[in-house]
């Protein structure tokens, strides 16, 4: 799928939680293309297409490749973000370039699949499991671990990939109740054979994939999102 450039409209920005803001946005020309998994280029300063792309963050695509807007979900950490919670409003243009990435392109036994995500490392995940493709997927399971409950925003996304595929199965860790994802649990509690999936903070994805490498699970069965 070739890299496209698009002009967006903002259609709506809202602070979830402190800190942690979700946008979606509609295409001006043509729709918007890509597949489940994959991620974008977000500038704020215009663009010329005589002169080069401006400074630009990469952002995962929450929302499912048939739907007609675009969502991202980011948090507030630099100064690019910090501009992007100013000035990122409805009605607001903004230059998006997309697809990137592959993570779900890559072949894989859609067997007893393990999805990990900490916190908006769940965003990757959900363009796949609202995307009628998931039902192809046989007892996926996802591990979901949030700072507190409110920080758990996905409930409708993920009630979604639940009709789309019923023996989807989902366990949410609150930290503040239970503690952090336990690596060791999830692979003790999953089938031999399993494709592991991670996404979230660097740290959390290089450890994880440690452990699991260290403990058996073949090179091939760990995809982990890790662009940034």
């Amino acid at each position: 799928m070739l890299v496209s450039k698009y002009l967006s409209e903002v259609v709506s920005a809202e602070q979830k939680v402190p800190g942690i803001y979700a946008v979606t946005f509609r295409s001006t020309g043509r729709p918007f293309r890509f597949k489940p998994g994959q991620f974008l280029h977000l500038a704020l300063d215009a663009y010329d297409p005589s002169g080069p792309w401006p400074e630009s963050r990469c952002f995962s695509i929450q929302s499912c490749c048939s739907d007609e807007l675009l969502t991202i979900t980011y948090a507030v950490k630099g100064v690019f973000t910090q501009r992007m919670a100013a000035e990122i409003v409805p009605g607001h243009q903004v230059w998006l370039k997309l697809p990137f990435g592959d993570i779900f392109d890559q072949g894989h036994d859609q067997s007893n699949c393990v999805f990990i995500a900490g916190g908006t490392g769940i965003t990757p995940f959900l363009s796949l499991f609202t995307d009628s493709s998931f039902a192809s997927y046989t007892s996926p399971k996802l591990f979901l671990g949030v700072r507190s409950p409110e920080f758990h925003l996905y409930a409708s996304e993920l009630g979604r990939a639940q009709a789309i595929n019923p023996s989807f199965a989902v366990r949410l860790v609150v930290e503040s109740v239970s503690g952090i994802l336990a690596i060791a649990d999830i692979l003790n509690t999953s089938s031999s054979g399993s494709t592991f999936f991670i996404s979230g903070p660097p740290v959390m994805i290089k450890n994880f994939r440690k452990f699991l490498l260290e403990h058996g699970v073949a090179a091939d069965h760990v995809r982990t999102d890790d662009w940034e």
